[in-house]
């Protein structure tokens, strides 16, 4: 690109700190326009970027000279927003999910469809050193193919992370099994080759339900309130007036492909880690921690009871930036999609069918268990959009 790709950044919370990562990518990218319905969010945005237009409405940004846009709002925002773009013509990053229903991710993909404009969905955990090494040795054959994957998901900081705002409402996320468990449903379904298509799933409201504290955090963000030092979790106080999501959830499925796949979820656990074990015809593998420094440990060899010393030993190395490096990552793969069409790790088809996971044990787990078939793809939604880049200059 001869000149920077304008920005435009619509939502100014906590996530939108992913945009300082603009002034590392290449093609250069440049904030150009800032929107937040909140004055003083849009005053500090404008401590960071100077030269930006702030505006209170994303309508305002439609018909602006932008080359993209980054949506780091609220979940049951992102539909909306990314079709209102997408139908401007505007390529759109939205941070993942990419909606809170399977209908609505089928209505912003369709949005792409119509316009020739493509949709980026921010699920990091592609580009995570832990998910690409585990994705490399599935793909080198090390525990031939794949048959099974299982994922732990202990969020130690569950409580002040999702159960003081928002997050804690189901008409704001239909729930933390989509809204939290997109990021492992994605990669399950990366490391396993196929999407879910049957789904059932249990959970519970189980801790934070009883709690009675419920003044909320008003316009704060969860930096501005978060305490590790509070614990046991029913030790926590303001939390969000509405909480109707749960708190534990457990979910299994069986995949496209015949895969078999479990995935657990607990917000109230001592620990903040995932573990993966992902079981092939000719071995296992799993991760020991899922930052810097873990270990990836693959058994290829038939041994009797448990042996520490693997047959293979990865260990994870340390990267700059968030989540382990991904996050600059991330939007360096955005920037340069939009300015030259290259291929990308994250999907927005992939991104649509953990969104319909997540929805599908949902509704199985309020329903008993029940199991809960996976809407399809429609047929003219599956084909990505072609797109080829802006090209020399910022074309738009």
């Amino acid at each position: 690109m001869t000149t920077p790709l304008r920005i435009g950044l619509v939502g100014l919370g906590l996530r939108s700190s992913l945009a300082r990562h603009l002034q590392d990518v290449t093609p250069a990218a440049r904030v150009t326009a800032v929107c937040d319905p909140h004055e003083g969010r849009r005053t500090r945005a404008l401590d960071t970027f100077p030269d930006a237009r702030a505006v209170a409405d994303h309508h305002e940004l439609l018909e602006a000279d932008l080359d993209a846009v980054v949506l780091t709002t609220p979940d049951d925002t992102h539909e909306a927003l990314a079709v209102d773009f997408l139908r401007a013509g505007i390529p759109v990053f939205v941070d993942k999910p990419l909606a809170i229903t399977t209908a609505g991710c089928d209505r912003v993909l369709q949005a792409a469809h119509e316009s020739g404009t493509p949709v980026y969905v921010g699920h990091n955990m592609r580009h995570m050193p832990v998910i690409t090494a585990m994705r490399d040795l599935v793909v080198q054959g090390e525990i031939g193919e794949v048959k099974a994957v299982w994922c732990r998901h202990f969020v130690g900081h569950g409580g002040d992370f999702y159960f003081k705002d928002w997050h804690a409402d189901r008409r704001r996320t239909t729930g933390l099994l989509l809204q939290k468990g997109a990021h492992d449903i994605d990669v399950i379904h990366w490391l396993a080759g196929g999407y879910t298509a049957r789904t059932t799933a249990l959970g519970k409201l189980a801790v934070y339900g009883d709690l009675t504290d419920r003044e909320g955090q008003g316009e704060s963000t969860m930096m501005e309130w978060f305490d590790p030092s509070q614990w046991p979790p029913s030790t926590l106080t303001g939390l969000n007036d509405t909480i109707d999501v749960e708190d534990i959830s457990m979910m299994t499925m069986e995949l496209d492909n015949g895969v078999l796949a479990s995935y657990q979820q607990v917000h109230f656990s001592p620990d903040y880690w995932r573990n993966y074990t992902v079981i092939g015809t000719h071995g296992r593998l799993e991760n020991f921690g899922d930052s810097a420094g873990a270990q990836i440990k693959v058994w290829n060899a038939r041994r009797s009871g448990y042996r520490d010393d693997a047959d293979l030993t990865v260990t994870v190395p340390e990267e700059s930036g968030g989540h382990g490096g991904a996050d600059p990552r991330l939007l360096a793969e955005f920037v340069r999609h939009v300015a030259t069409g290259a291929p990308t790790l994250t999907s927005p088809l992939a991104a649509r069918q953990a969104v319909a996971a997540g929805c599908a044990a949902t509704e199985s787990l309020r329903d008993g268990g029940r199991p809960v078939l996976v809407p399809p793809v429609p047929v003219e939604l599956g084909r990505p959009v072609a797109w080829s880049g802006l090209g020399q200059g910022v074309a738009r």
